[in-house]
């Protein structure tokens, strides 16, 4: 049976990748042991592992990871006081298919877009 997906996505810095996780979007490094070239944040329910690819060309990344959540006005709001640039294509807004979302880039442009299911 599955229970629970981790996304893992490529970093050129551990340092800023913790950094803009921590510092920006509230997440908490949870590595219990501090391992070469790994980092695993959480916040809430959410967690990411990230490897890292020293020679990524962020122009050539298509890391994606879609989180559902709550209150996605508050989050939205969260992040733009704390200086998170919004995705030039990715503004909060209610799209088609009945969700509210909006998009970030992380500093390897791994996009992140986060949505709530409009009713």
């Amino acid at each position: 049976m599955l229970d629970q997906i981790i996304p893992k996505l490529p970093m050129r810095d551990k340092n800023a990748t913790r950094n803009f996780y921590t510092n920006k979007l509230g997440f908490e490094d949870i590595g219990a042991q501090d391992f070469e070239g790994y980092l695993i944040v959480k916040k809430d329910q959410i967690e990411i592992h990230f490897f890292e690819h020293k020679t990524l060309n962020i122009l050539e990344n298509y890391g994606q990871v879609y989180i559902r959540v709550s209150n996605i006005d508050d989050v939205y709001l969260q992040f733009v006081n704390s200086g998170v640039p919004i995705h030039p294509n990715g503004s909060l807004e209610l799209k088609p298919w009945m969700q509210k979302e909006f998009s970030i880039l992380d500093p390897d442009h791994n996009l992140l877009t986060f949505g709530e299911a409009f009713t």
